[in-house]
């Protein structure tokens, strides 16, 4: 299984998170809200930083970076970010979803944990030039619209498009970070 790898020369990177099997478990405000306010946490304790974001039924998708630029940093926030994150919403599926999906965050094959949430892989793609960050913010909030969850990217909640968007700024649940080039 691919493993990520940032690159100390590389500061803004462009992640996608995908749920084991790509199980629905973001179909609720509650899992959402667990990846909202972890961020957030880690905005304010852990010096990350959320240039956009969307949260997709079975995955998510995220442009980052650490304030001080430390990619080593980055990499240590973002492991405890999805461990936390994988507890959490491993325990909210069990409460809260049907038993089928609980037992297939057990059924992983891992001998490391009991359950496993997240897809081992992050797919980091380092972000060093302008375009290749707007290719990403375009597909990104994008995203809900071409997979027909809406018929405007502005509507989609959970996501940084309203906000970075729309005149005058909408609303976002995570704090946003501009980039500069």
């Amino acid at each position: 299984m691919e493993t990520y790898r940032l690159h100390q020369d590389h500061a803004l990177y462009y992640l996608t998170f995908s749920i084991i099997d790509w199980l629905p478990v973001f179909i609720a405000v509650e899992p959402c809200s667990i990846i909202t306010e972890s961020l957030n946490f880690c905005h304010r304790e852990k010096h990350l930083r959320t240039n956009a974001f969307v949260i997709m039924p079975t995955h998510i998708h995220w442009i980052g970076f650490d304030a001080e630029f430390d990619t080593r940093r980055l990499g240590d926030t973002i492991t405890a970010f999805r461990k936390f994150t994988g507890q959490r919403l491993s325990d909210y599926c069990d409460r809260h979803m049907p038993r089928a999906l609980s037992e297939t965050l057990r059924r992983t094959g891992r001998t490391d944990r009991e359950r496993q949430f997240w897809q081992q892989s992050r797919h980091p793609e380092a972000i060093y030039k302008r375009e290749f960050w707007q290719t990403k913010i375009i597909y990104l909030h994008d995203n809900p619209r071409r997979k027909g969850l809406v018929l405007d990217p502005l509507s989609w909640r959970f996501s940084s498009a309203a906000y970075w968007l729309q005149e005058p700024r909408g609303h976002s649940d995570v704090i946003l970070s501009a980039v500069e080039w």
